[in-house]
């Protein structure tokens, strides 16, 4: 952990407990933090983020409550969650913040339920808001206009062809 700097935005929404919850189950859940692997005490993780010791402490304690780490009072902090149960808790923080983010647009659930739905069943990378452009036809340009200097294949009406 010693190589983890938790950051820490004054400036977001999320309260700044919550932030160091998220990105200590990230980091849990992505291998950078094994179980057995020692954490900053409360005072040295309030120091490198600039923000009160007691906000770590609630961080702290929440994660403690979670099962993703452990306390020992006078032995210090470290990580007990194993990187499956991690992983499944970091996932449902991403799955927490989407419903917030598509609440905020108004869409529900249910939307959200048919959009993942839809995501889940095209290619990775594959973007629907973007349309292939037509190709164009011979002589003419994307839009069907024909090339100038080219006649038209079909007749134009009351012409003798």
């Amino acid at each position: 952990m010693a190589r983890q700097h938790i950051r820490v935005d004054l400036r977001s929404k999320v309260p700044a407990y919550l932030q160091i919850v998220e990105q200590i189950r990230a980091l849990a859940a992505g291998g950078g933090l094994e179980p057995g692997d020692q954490l900053p005490t409360i005072r040295q993780m309030a120091e490198a983020a600039h923000i009160s010791f007691t906000t770590v402490a609630r961080a702290y304690r929440v994660l403690d409550e979670a099962g993703v780490i452990s306390t020992q009072h006078g032995r210090g902090t470290y990580a007990v969650a194993r990187p499956r149960k991690a992983r499944s808790l970091a996932l449902d923080l991403l799955v927490r913040d989407v419903l917030e983010a598509a609440a905020r647009i108004g869409c529900g659930p249910q939307d959200l339920q048919a959009a993942l739905s839809r995501a889940v069943g095209r290619p990775m990378g594959t973007d629907p808001r973007r349309r292939r452009r037509r190709q164009a036809p011979p002589g003419g340009d994307r839009d069907g206009h024909l090339s100038q200097g080219r006649k038209s294949p079909i007749p134009a009406p009351g012409s003798k062809r």
